[in-house]
């Protein structure tokens, strides 16, 4: 098997996360912000994927750039940033708020101004 079979092969993505097809944290979206915590040097052991997704990450950049860098699907990097970010490597900032229903009499009014047109 040649090295691009080899880079493609699904069996791959499935040994990176060790098994895990979900990130630990559900917040993890493509347009999640990913910056590396300067305090917090790898260790020796992490691996080379670990150190380039951790290199990307000194500047700011979203899930789905640091994606697009290392050529892997958005899912594999996202259960590597959580690991990364449970480990106190990296942070994370959403910019994707709950959303909230609005209350019962701004409802009315909305309907009120709707059957006014």
């Amino acid at each position: 098997m040649d090295t691009e079979e080899y880079r493609d092969h699904p069996v791959r993505s499935y040994v990176l996360t060790s098994g895990r097809a979900h990130p630990s944290r559900n917040t993890l979206r493509p347009e999640t912000l990913v910056r590396a915590v300067e305090s917090r040097p790898l260790l020796s052991t992490a691996g080379r994927l670990e150190r380039e997704l951790a290199q990307l990450c000194r500047g700011t950049l979203a899930l789905a750039e640091v994606a697009a860098y290392l050529q892997l699907p958005v899912s594999l990097v996202a259960v590597m940033v959580s690991d990364l970010v449970d480990a106190g490597h990296l942070t994370i900032r959403s910019n994707h708020q709950s959303h909230v229903l609005p209350g019962k009499d701004i409802l009315e009014k909305i309907l009120d101004g709707l059957r006014k047109l």
